[in-house]
């Protein structure tokens, strides 16, 4: 992979001294790193898998398709390997222009990754949405090794298991004979280690690109965003996940209460129906989003916050390009 390994510094904290580069680049022979990324249609299980693989939760998960933004990285550190791995939103057929910009930038982090995994879950055939998703990622990364994966183990039978193994082996075997393909469950942890086993056999051999103590590039700010995204959605139906998006204003401490965080945010609708129900009656599901919120970021964090959320509609932002570049996309 051509990777600048300068650029691979850039997102690191800047503590005001300067980087020591001996120090991620001193690793023993036969070292190998590299970067994996997720591909399936909405709701595989992607998100899951990479925070379980990571050991942190860096992405955020919901019931609702499309949950998935921008890409997120993870780290996972082994004495042999260093794998980055890269949580994309789901590749699918567009029906807005965020939905168009979101593919590409997938499809851009598929051209640049060392290696895909096609999830499939153990519960749900193999049908042309994922026969068109497979064609479409080797349009775009044609030399790139896939290794199928077979998710949510724990939602389906052995026999069940057994008949996906099978069906996503001759998906792929199609055009390499010799493709990999391995059960996993995320929410129990099984076969994860078989799975970084399998990664880092087709990674390539290179140094370190973070330090052993890094988890994610994520900026504090996007992660806090996502944190309070992920509560709103809880429990939402239909087209309304769609229209949620956040901002974090700004994050100050607070002024009259010694070591509180004031976090301050907006969260976005596309019309004015929709914010009763977010609010919900008297309010109580917009205070219950607030608090799920706030339990969150304290955790991330590790000190006390008092979270500032604010609704406003941002007319139609899906498909808006001032809206969507105004929101990062």
């Amino acid at each position: 992979m051509s990777t600048d390994f300068d650029a691979a510094f850039e997102n690191l904290p800047d503590d005001g001294e300067a980087l020591d580069y001996t120090q991620y680049t001193d690793t023993p022979e036969g070292f190998r790193s590299g970067f994996v990324s997720f591909v399936g249609r909405p709701n595989t299980g992607k998100s899951t898998l990479t925070n379980a693989l990571v050991g942190h939760k860096i992405a955020i998960t919901a019931d609702q398709p499309e949950t998935t933004r921008h890409p997120i990285r993870g780290l996972v550190h082994r004495e042999d390997a260093q794998v980055i791995v890269v949580d994309t939103p789901g590749l699918h057929r567009p029906r807005t222009l965020l939905g168009e910009r979101l593919n590409e930038v997938v499809k851009d982090t598929y051209a640049d990754v060392d290696v895909i995994g096609l999830t499939i879950p153990a519960d749900e055939k193999i049908g042309p949405g994922d026969k068109w998703i497979l064609e479409n990622v080797r349009k775009v990364a044609p030399k790139t090794p896939i290794i199928g994966i077979v998710t949510k183990l724990d939602k389906a039978s052995k026999d069940q298991v057994g008949a996906q193994l099978l069906a996503l082996h001759q998906l792929l075997t199609e055009e390499n004979p010799d493709a990999v393909v391995i059960p996993v469950s995320s929410k129990e942890g099984v076969q994860l280690d078989e799975l970084i086993d399998v990664i880092v056999d087709h990674l390539p051999e290179g140094p370190k690109f973070y330090p052993d103590d890094h988890i994610t590039d994520e900026q504090q700010e996007k992660r806090i965003a996502e944190l309070i995204r992920e509560a709103a959605l809880a429990g939402l139906k239909d087209e309304l996940p769609h229209s949620v998006a956040v901002e974090v204003d700004e994050m100050l401490p607070s002024q009259t209460r010694e070591g509180v965080l004031d976090v301050h945010a907006v969260l976005y609708l596309e019309r004015p129906g929709q914010k009763r129900i977010i609010e919900g009656k008297d309010g109580r599901r917009f205070t219950r989003i607030v608090g799920t919120a706030r339990k969150e970021i304290i955790q991330l964090l590790g000190q006390n916050v008092y979270l500032d959320l604010r609704i406003k509609v941002l007319k139609n932002w899906q498909s808006d390009p001032k809206s969507l570049g105004r929101l990062g996309f």
